[in-house]
């Protein structure tokens, strides 16, 4: 499997984990009290998992555009794409582990950097025209 059908298939996923999740806390968002009514920090973090499944799969399908409308170095363009795959890996399991147990907001690191590293390199990727 190359490179876009990587990110590509895992943007898709993630999207669809978006879906999932939606429909899954959507089910007591009516409760005023849920997790600690609307403003607790575990409802917060459990909306955040829930919201970043997209974002990160957005970001995931940007990268595939991006690789196939400019010249990237091979290299780069490995790290990038692993990077971007384990944000959206990452940053749900971080955000629904933290509203679990708090203390897990120190992990937040990872995914941050997983997918700084992933910008980082593809711009640093670029090839000059």
């Amino acid at each position: 499997m190359d490179i876009a059908s990587v990110n590509l298939t895992a943007g898709w996923l993630g999207i669809l984990a978006g879906v999932v999740s939606g429909c899954a806390i959507g089910l007591f968002f009516h409760r005023a009290d849920w997790l600690g009514g609307y403003a607790s920090f575990r409802r917060r973090m459990t909306r955040l998992g829930h919201i970043s499944f997209f974002g990160l799969g957005f970001i995931n399908l940007l990268f595939v555009f991006s690789i196939r409308g400019i010249e990237i170095a091979p290299l780069t363009a490995q790290v990038a794409s692993a990077s971007f795959v384990l944000g959206l890996v990452t940053m749900p399991l971080c955000c629904f582990l933290a509203a679990w147990r708090e203390s897990f907001r120190h992990l937040f690191s990872l995914p941050i950097g997983a997918v700084s590293v992933g910008v980082i390199a593809l711009l640093f990727g670029l090839q000059p025209l």
